[in-house]
């Protein structure tokens, strides 16, 4: 045949398909109505295992996988409706509708924001840049910051959570999975990194280099070349900046934002040694009240899933189902448990939809855990 040929004999294939596909879920709605009434559980693992055995020995043998593959999203999709119609959750969905309407109709101007490190971190520029007027009250570290808002004593805070060259900033993600704060904004801050020294010592002199770990990683390219300098760990690169200022030596240097030459009277002995121009920061800015502000476009949430094969695909499944832009997927381990662990989804929407309402209801009702991080909007 042709390969037009073909391709109407697929379309007639899948007309038929479609059609037994609505057959096939009209009945899933008698079994849903039956269940409900006896009380019974949706799912069903013994049946559905069942259904896979069958599939796989009565496919051929190449296609036994990827019939397993089809009936497993087609019994998702029927547990979903099954759900959908048994017991919709509109607490979830209240829950957001009562959020959105007491967030202020804007993000506001100013506010007491809470920040890590000190004046000239890149923290701190992206929280002028988050706010006209910030008040701003700075913390020794990731978790300061985020005690100070979830006890009330700054009403936001800023926080650093990705890099484009050094991935995930490790620590804030472990903050986030306790579920005291709400992300209500981000922001994308380009990290252009400078080796600064006190005044009238040169490149050639460095035999110790302070700053954070992040910029450690994101300048390692530079750093391989100079043999036998000491890299020491400060808390902030602000704070790495005033080390070498007032060490009173002439032989240490710092890797801070440019803005620290003139906040600790240093010079810049080399420019730009980030490994790549394209380097920025993802700051997410929290609050201890959920809000979700007019425009918001994104979605972070925490979820714990079950530990058996295919969890994840099932999860996944939903997102596809929606036609969802997940932009983010990382797994971090579970403390005390072996070999298991937590997901973090990042991924463009709005609960404005309900269609994602649903869908954060039906993950919130199947998963382990699951800590709604916030719907928020990227600048």
């Amino acid at each position: 045949m042709s390969i037009e040929k073909c391709r109407n004999e697929i379309d007639r294939i899948d007309s038929e398909i479609l059609e037994l596909f609505h057959q096939r879920m009209g009945v899933v709605s008698e079994i849903a109505k039956l269940k409900k009434a006896s009380h019974a559980s949706v799912l069903n693992r013994a049946r559905e295992r069942e259904i896979l055995h069958r599939v796989f020995n009565n496919s051929e043998n190449k296609l036994g996988k990827y019939s397993v593959n089809l009936f497993t999203t087609l019994m998702e999709l029927s547990r979903a409706y099954q759900r959908e119609q048994n017991s919709p959750d509109r607490g979830m969905r209240d829950e957001l509708d009562v959020i959105r309407a007491n967030t202020p109709a804007r993000f506001p101007e100013s506010a007491v924001v809470a920040c890590m490190g000190m004046e000239g971190t890149y923290g701190q520029i992206a929280c002028d840049r988050l706010f006209k007027v910030a008040n701003i009250i700075y913390f020794k570290n990731f978790a300061g910051v985020c005690k100070a808002v979830s006890d009330g004593l700054c009403e936001y805070g800023v926080l650093p959570v990705d890099n484009t060259t050094s991935g995930t900033v490790d620590g804030v993600y472990e903050l986030m999975q306790q579920g005291n704060f709400h992300i209500v904004r981000s922001i994308n801050q380009q990290v252009s990194s400078v080796l600064l020294a006190p005044r009238g010592v040169k490149l050639k002199d460095v035999k110790e280099i302070y700053s954070h770990p992040q910029p450690f990683k994101q300048c390692s390219e530079f750093l391989k070349n100079l043999e036998g300098v000491k890299l020491t760990v400060a808390d902030s690169t602000a704070t790495a900046a005033a080390m070498a200022a007032d060490s009173g030596r002439n032989d240490v240097a710092a890797i801070a934002s440019r803005n620290c030459r003139d906040l600790c009277n240093l010079e810049i002995i080399s420019d730009n040694i980030q490994n790549s121009d394209y380097n920025y920061t993802r700051f997410v800015c929290i609050s201890r009240i959920p809000q979700i502000f007019p425009g918001a476009n994104k979605i972070s949430l925490i979820a714990v899933l079950s530990h058996r094969p295919g969890a994840l695909h099932s999860v996944l499944s939903k997102f596809s189902a929606l036609g969802l832009n997940l932009t983010k997927l990382e797994s971090r381990p579970i403390p005390g448990r072996k070999f298991e662990y937590m997901f973090y989804f990042d991924f463009e929407a709005s609960v404005a939809d309900p269609g994602i309402a649903e869908l954060l209801g039906e993950l919130r009702n199947e998963t382990e855990k699951f800590v709604f991080l916030g719907n928020y909007s990227e600048i």
